[in-house]
C-alpha cells in the first residue's frame, strides 16, 4: 500500500516519508478500512515532534488517528456483513503504530463507526480526535438541555462541534472568538451570542446574556482565560479543559473554590473506551440529523503530507486540514 511514515521525530519535511508498505491484516475483532480522506489533527504533528519531550512510541509510526473509508476486510469475530460498508475512523493511531496516512488502516471493530450515506468523507474524517473531545467537554457532567454553555475558541475544530452538540442537545450557547473580525464567520444557528476577546470588557458582554452565570465553559486556553471564567463562571458550574497555552497554568483558587466550580481535564487518548463508543453513536446522529457540520480550510494529497503538518503547526487555521488518499 501507498502510506507515509516515519521512523525518528522532527520537522516534518525531514522525518515524514512517502512509499510502499505492506498491506496490513486485521486481527481478531478487528477491520481493515480502505482510506479514501484522512484527518490531519495538532496531536498528529505534536506526536511527529515529540511536543513535551514526547519519544518514539514505536519503531516506525504511520500517523494520523482518524479518517473516512470503507471496510474491505473483516477479522475473526467480526460480523463479515460489515465489509463494504462506509464508515468514520477514530483512535487508529492511540496507542497502535500505524494510523490513517496510508491507503489502508486496521483498527478494533468498535473503532470503525458506521458513516451514512448522505454524510461526505470529509465530515467523516473531521469526527474523530476533535469530535469525540468536543463530545466529552459537552456531555461528562450530564445532560446540557436548558443550561447556558460558553465555548471559547467557536471556531476551533473541537469548540466548532462543542457547540453544536450543545446546541443539539438544547443548551443555549454562548461563544467566543479572539479578534472582532472572525465574529462575521459565527453561525448564528447554533450561537445565540457571541463575543471577541479583543473587546473591552468580554466578561461583562458575556454576563449580559448570561447574568447568573454560564453553567458549562469549554476551554481550548486554560492560562489565558481563567480569570474571565471565573467571572462568567455560576455556581456549581464546570469548566471542561482540553487546551492550554502555558503548561504551568495559574487559577484563581479561592473564588473558583467559594463557587464550587469543577474544573475537568480533558486528554482524548486516555478517555474511558465506553465513552468513546458513546460519543462516536451520538455524533455520527447529530451528524445524520444534520446537526454537525464542519469547514475544510485545505485539502492536500498524501505525497504533500509535510505541507499539511506545517499548516497545522503554524496554528490559527480555521477548518480541517485534510489529506485525500489515492485508491
Amino acid at each position: 500500500m501507498l502510506a507515509s511514515w516515519y521512523d525518528e521525530q522532527g520537522p516534518a519535511a525531514d522525518v515524514l516519508h512517502v512509499g510502499e508498505l505492506p498491506d496490513p491484516v486485521p486481527g481478531p475483532g478487528e477491520v481493515r478500512v480502505r482510506v479514501t480522506v484522512s484527518g490531519v489533527n495538532p496531536g498528529d504533528t505534536k506526536k511527529r515532534r515529540g511536543w513535551l519531550g514526547s519519544s518514539m512510541p514505536f519503531p516506525r509510526v504511520v500517523p494520523h488517528s482518524d479518517a473516512a473509508g470503507v471496510i474491505d476486510a473483516v477479522g475473526a469475530r467480526v460480523d463479515a456483513h460489515r465489509a463494504g460498508q462506509r464508515v468514520w475512523v477514530y483512535g487508529a493511531q492511540s496507542y497502535r503504530p500505524f494510523g490513517t496516512a496510508a491507503q489502508y488502516t486496521v483498527v478494533p471493530d468498535h473503532q470503525a463507526a458506521p458513516l451514512p450515506d448522505h454524510l461526505s468523507d470529509e465530515l467523516g474524517a473531521s469526527l474523530g480526535i476533535p469530535g469525540i473531545t468536543a463530545h466529552r467537554t459537552v456531555f461528562t457532567d450530564g445532560p446540557v438541555d436548558g443550561q447556558l454553555v460558553l465555548v471559547h475558541g467557536v471556531l476551533g475544530g473541537v469548540g466548532s462541534l462543542a457547540a453544536q452538540l450543545a446546541h443539539w442537545a438544547g443548551a443555549t450557547v454562548i461563544a467566543t472568538v479572539r479578534r472582532t473580525p472572525d465574529l462575521d464567520h459565527i453561525d448564528p444557528t447554533v450561537v445565540s451570542h457571541a463575543i471577541a476577546l479583543d473587546t473591552g470588557d468580554p466578561a461583562a458582554a458575556i454576563r449580559s446574556y448570561a447574568p447568573r452565570g454560564v453553567d458549562r465553559i469549554i476551554e481550548v486556553a486554560l492560562s489565558d482565560n481563567a480569570d474571565l471564567d471565573n467571572a462568567v463562571a455560576a455556581d456549581n458550574a464546570v469548566i471542561a479543559a482540553y487546551a492550554t497555552r502555558t503548561d504551568r497554568t495559574e487559577i484563581p483558587f479561592w473564588p473558583l473554590l467559594f463557587n464550587n466550580v469543577t474544573l475537568r481535564l480533558l486528554g482524548s487518548d486516555d478517555f474511558p473506551a465506553e465513552a468513546k463508543r458513546q460519543a462516536a453513536r451520538d455524533l455520527t446522529s447529530a451528524a445524520a440529523v444534520g446537526a454537525l457540520t464542519v469547514d475544510v480550510a485545505d485539502r492536500y494529497p498524501l505525497d504533500d503530507i509535510a505541507k499539511a503538518h506545517d499548516r497545522v503547526d503554524t496554528g490559527g487555521v480555521h477548518g480541517r486540514i485534510l489529506l485525500t488518499i489515492p485508491q
